[in-house]
């Protein structure tokens, strides 16, 4: 598996002494030996590595990786820059053109966000191949829910963009007033049309941002 080695490790070494994480890295290292896993193990704390804590400005919480070939390294939402753009991104792309004016780019490849600032967190971080939700219940969501409670407790102004009924279960944590919490249905198509299209999350963010003496998010993603 992955490390950590910036300056989420240490609010996050406790969580790696518990009996709970040695039962999941067991559970994940056989997965990984025995079945395909995605994303690849080197990937699997990218979201913690690519947004270090004290970097943090907003968080989009997602559910679990991608579950066929190629897609999933590490970012809720994102895919590798090679590969088709899934249908929930395609929707964020286009409440982004709707809300910002941005450009709707040809890949699906978030990285840019996730370096300014924007943590792209999935509450389960592998999945077995072509089997949504498999990795559930074997120990990443207390380990996500301690990530979430870090969070929650930095002195500092920061969004929360809480996306469909999973991402939303997470609010009864996110209990410092520093904090803006935006919620809306998922960007699925099953639901995206009954608000998340509207919902102006991106331009919300930015304002707050803002107001609070703090950079903006170019949320412009580029074509490759």
């Amino acid at each position: 598996m992955g490390a950590i080695d910036n300056d989420w490790l240490e609010p996050l070494s406790v969580e790696f002494k518990k009996p709970y994480y040695k039962e999941l890295y067991k559970k994940v290292k056989q997965e990984y030996e025995t079945k395909r896993v995605f994303p690849e193990a080197d990937d699997i704390f990218n979201a913690f590595q690519f947004t270090p804590l004290s970097k943090v400005k907003v968080v989009i919480l997602g559910q679990d990786p991608y579950h066929n070939y190629g897609q999933a390294h590490g970012l809720c939402f994102s895919v590798k820059p090679d590969v088709a753009v899934p249908p929930s991104l395609v929707n964020i792309y286009q409440e982004l053109h709707d809300d910002l004016g941005c450009d709707i780019p040809n890949n699906g490849y978030l990285k840019k966000w996730a370096d300014q600032g924007v943590m792209l967190l999935n509450t389960v971080l592998t999945v077995r191949a072509h089997a949504a939700n498999s990795h559930q219940g074997i120990g990443w969501e207390t380990f996500t829910d301690a990530a979430i409670k870090i969070l929650n407790e930095q002195d500092r102004p920061m969004v929360f963009l809480l996306w469909g009924r999973p991402a939303q279960n997470k609010k009864s944590m996110l209990t410092n007033p520093k904090h803006l919490i935006l919620e809306a249905p998922h960007p699925s198509p099953l639901s995206a049309f009954r608000g998340f299209f509207g919902s102006r999350h991106f331009s919300k963010t930015n304002e707050y941002l803002k107001a609070n003496g703090l950079e903006p998010i170019d949320w412009q993603i580029e074509n490759i």
